[in-house]
């Protein structure tokens, strides 16, 4: 299928590692100019190379968007390339320990400043442009934890609940612009560092070294996934790429779970 984005060009925030890395490489193989973002200068360059080197288009750079001067010096840095942002992902996202009882008022400001207004700040620089151009595409990260909290960590899944509403807001906000905004939310994706944790829980638990078997192992006592096994970043990055294609131009305010079925919600 021709997605039909040959020639635009993304932001894909935190693409400097994880499934950020994975959907920049995805949206740059449909012909995207991609912006790989790092938070310290040279940090996204081993993705642009990655990228490259497949016969894509990329391009480093970088900005703490967790503050107003780092979203600031990130969104300047996109202004003086000279290439007008049609896509943004709100990739970047952080799941941080906690407790009910001992996270601290600082702690749920905090994530709450990473998960969710890090993201509002490019929407605000980047859109006004996407309004005037009369296209353009916003995609948020979450997670189907949202959907299914547990105790632990009640700050990091409050975070991401919120963005749902955020999406369904902006959408309305950006009514009849030819903007579309949405909200993918996968279950556990099997990244570099999710692989290494896992792999280490394995050897403590001698599951051996079949990755299908210490899937099935580490899913135990979870919750019930029918597909059986962890989603594959790329599988992220191809809903992320229908979603910012002009064949998507319907989806817009949805909330898109992607995690095998492993939600009990039926919504």
């Amino acid at each position: 299928m021709d997605l039909e984005l040959q020639g635009r060009t993304a932001v894909v925030t935190g693409s400097h590692r994880g499934t950020g890395s994975a959907i920049a490489a995805g949206l740059a193989s449909e012909g995207i100019h991609v912006f790989v973002h790092g938070f310290e200068e040279g940090q996204a360059d081993p993705i642009v190379e990655e990228i490259r080197s497949a016969g894509h288009q990329a391009e480093a750079a970088f900005g703490d968007i967790t503050c107003d001067e780092g979203s600031e010096r990130l969104v300047q840095q996109l202004s003086e390339r000279g290439r007008p942002i049609d896509i943004l992902v709100n990739n970047y996202g952080v799941a941080e320990g906690g407790k009910w009882m001992r996270s601290t008022s600082v702690d749920w400001a905090d994530i709450y400043q990473k998960n969710v207004i890090s993201g509002v700040r490019l929407t605000n620089a980047l859109a006004p442009g996407m309004k005037d151009r009369g296209w353009g595409r916003i995609v948020w990260l979450g997670t189907v934890g949202a959907l299914r909290p547990a105790a632990r960590m009640p700050h990091y899944y409050a975070s991401k609940a919120a963005l749902a509403n955020v999406c369904l807001s902006l959408a309305k906000e950006l009514s009849e612009t030819g903007i579309t905004v949405n909200l993918v939310s996968p279950g556990i994706i099997s990244t570099q560092e999710v692989k290494a944790a896992i792999r280490s829980r394995a050897e403590k638990e001698g599951w051996g070294d079949d990755w299908n078997v210490i899937q099935q192992k580490a899913m135990e006592g979870m919750f019930e996934n029918p597909v059986g096994r962890f989603a594959e970043p790329r599988e992220v990055a191809d809903l992320v790429a229908f979603l910012c294609s002009p064949r998507a131009a319907y989806i817009n305010g949805s909330t898109l779970r992607i995690d095998g079925g492993a939600a009990d919600v039926a919504v």
